[in-house]
């Protein structure tokens, strides 16, 4: 049975040292100096990461994010903008080799889909597994995720919404002003939930919940950084994540 390493607590980091923690992470799987690996983390200051794909100046009100000390990174991962609430959300990333997930995505998806909404049940919310990649609760988005492979190593990460400032996000977001509207952020609120709304508990009992959802049948440990992973990792947000010409290049 292969063994887990899941890094112990919900780290708090800014958005590049976690973009780059994921990368750094993946080179030492695929390396085998590291077993794969399960996180949870928050986004200290609040930030907002943009698919791979997408364009910087067209997704983010920069000057903003700017006024407001919000941070902007670019994602590995494809997909769109995405806002991180340091106060709303949980982040989990899973890198493991590709060969233990399903070749197909959506089937790769569902499985590590289903270990959030089986820790979702262990606080009594009852969650399904939409294609392509959300997680919904009484029909409401409460989980979105995005995917990438490289080298043979998958990784996914997701956000989990424990509470939620929509608006704020629309603030974030290069929604154009006339347009947020209190329809529009009603209209959000009408398609997204929070655990909040499902749950009375402390994000440390969600926090308890998921890494026991992610863990359950696993043979798993806690293990800590290696520091060959946190030099790369500090190498990284220099080079590629807090540099302006990987957050610009599009």
């Amino acid at each position: 049975m292969v063994s887990w390493r899941v890094i112990p607590g919900i780290e708090t980091h800014n958005a590049s040292l976690n973009m780059a923690l994921d990368e750094s992470c993946s080179e030492s799987v695929s390396r085998g100096d590291v077993p794969p690996t399960i996180r949870f983390y928050r986004w200290n200051p609040s930030a907002v990461s943009i698919g791979y794909f997408q364009k910087m100046e067209e997704e983010i009100d920069t000057n903003f994010c700017r006024q407001n000390s919000i941070d902007w990174v670019r994602r590995r991962t494809g997909g769109g903008a995405v806002y991180h609430d340091f106060n709303g959300e949980i982040t989990y990333s899973v890198i493991a080799p590709e060969k233990l997930f399903p070749k197909d995505l959506i089937a790769s998806y569902r499985e590590i889909c289903g270990w959030i909404t089986q820790s979702l049940s262990l606080i009594g919310i009852q969650s399904e597994f939409h294609p392509i990649n959300d997680i919904l609760a009484g029909g409401k988005k409460i989980s979105g995720n995005a995917q990438t492979r490289r080298n043979n190593i998958l990784l996914q990460h997701g956000t989990i919404l424990y509470d939620l400032d929509v608006e704020t996000m629309f603030q974030c977001l290069k929604v154009p002003k006339e347009k947020i509207s209190d329809k529009m952020v009603s209209d959000v609120k009408q398609r997204v939930t929070r655990v909040l709304d499902h749950a009375q508990v402390s994000r440390e009992e969600l926090h308890q919940a998921l890494e026991k959802g992610f863990t359950e049948g696993k043979e798993w440990k806690f293990g800590e950084w290696s520091p060959a992973e946190l030099d790369r990792a500090n190498e990284l947000v220099v080079e590629r994540y807090a540099n302006r010409e990987w957050n610009f290049w599009r």
